[in-house]
């Protein structure tokens, strides 16, 4: 316990030596889960000793935009940067600005396409390949390993897209008996995957169970499929946001997986912070996630 203090008032005094920390954060696009994951930075920014001012920045999926964002944070020489990449394979350039300049870089929710973050930087969010397998089996459990599937993707050029995308194929090479009949773009948003789901439902398509890889376009299709008067078909979602969850009770969705945007957007705070204080961290800080039910989903309610 001694020791534990003696840490304790070393981080104390090394955080309110800076006396309040300004860290820039730049998001890809804010949409209703980044929302979330802004919320719990803002909220663990409160906590910090000494305080910290954030100033945050959308970049609305544009990677210059998110470059000059960085840019500026850099010559207003910020203690930290966390980025919520715009495009997770046009990092690169935003890395070696800010390690040049010597700032602490903390990547936040979905991960750049490097094999190694560089030295000192750290990313901070959850295994999408294994959250699209955790999604499918559940659905594919409860199809009977039999049926027609439609996936409602996430943007297309956002690397988690593919990420859960994989990881629901991951499963269906064990279920042959299953079909993807469709697989479309909803781009995240949940009049789109409503829009998807009305032309499916339109052309007669058989569908049997949805896999979309968020919750919003899930709800989305879910909408559509109320409003035709069809309960019988299966729809997943990812995030377990609390509009999700409140699907979820509704029976509007059929399965989430839980990406805590607390525990992502608070612990990448946390992260900038330590490295500021010169704390040794690298590397992937992983987030457990957990696969939310009809019949557990009010454990992940708030």
């Amino acid at each position: 316990m001694r020791r534990f203090l003696g840490c304790l008032c070393a981080l104390l005094l090394s955080v309110s030596a800076h006396a309040e920390l300004r860290i820039g954060v730049t998001v890809g696009q804010y949409d209703n889960y980044i929302s979330y994951l802004v919320k719990a930075m803002q909220d663990r920014a409160k906590q910090v000793p000494g305080g910290v001012t954030l100033q945050v920045e959308d970049s609305a999926s544009d990677v210059v935009r998110q470059l000059s964002q960085v840019e500026s944070f850099i010559s207003q020489k910020v203690d930290a940067i966390i980025v919520n990449p715009a495009d997770t394979a046009a990092t690169r350039k935003i890395s070696e600005k800010v390690i040049a300049a010597g700032i602490p870089l903390v990547y936040m929710n979905s991960r750049p396409e490097v094999d190694n973050l560089p030295p000192g930087v750290v990313f901070v969010g959850t295994d999408e390949r294994a959250i699209g397998r955790m999604q499918m089996q559940y659905l594919a459990e409860k199809m009977g390993g039999k049926g027609n599937l439609a996936v409602i993707l996430g943007r297309l050029a956002h690397s988690d897209t593919g990420k859960r995308t994989n990881g629901v194929k991951d499963v269906l090479a064990q279920y042959p008996g299953i079909k993807i009949v469709e697989e479309q773009s909803g781009d995240w948003q949940r009049e789109k995957g409503m829009d998807l789901m009305n032309e499916w439902l339109t052309k007669g398509q058989t569908i049997n169970a949805v896999a979309s890889n968020n919750d919003e376009m899930g709800i989305g299709a879910a909408m559509a499929l109320r409003q035709a008067g069809r309960d019988d078909i299966l729809v997943g979602g990812i995030d377990g946001t609390p509009d999700g969850l409140l699907a979820l009770k509704k029976g509007q969705l059929s399965v989430s997986v839980f990406r805590d945007p607390v525990a992502i957007g608070a612990g990448s705070l946390d992260a900038a912070v330590k490295l500021v204080n010169h704390e040794a961290l690298q590397g992937d800080l992983w987030v457990p996630t957990q696969l939310v039910t009809p019949e557990n989903y009010a454990q992940f309610q708030h």
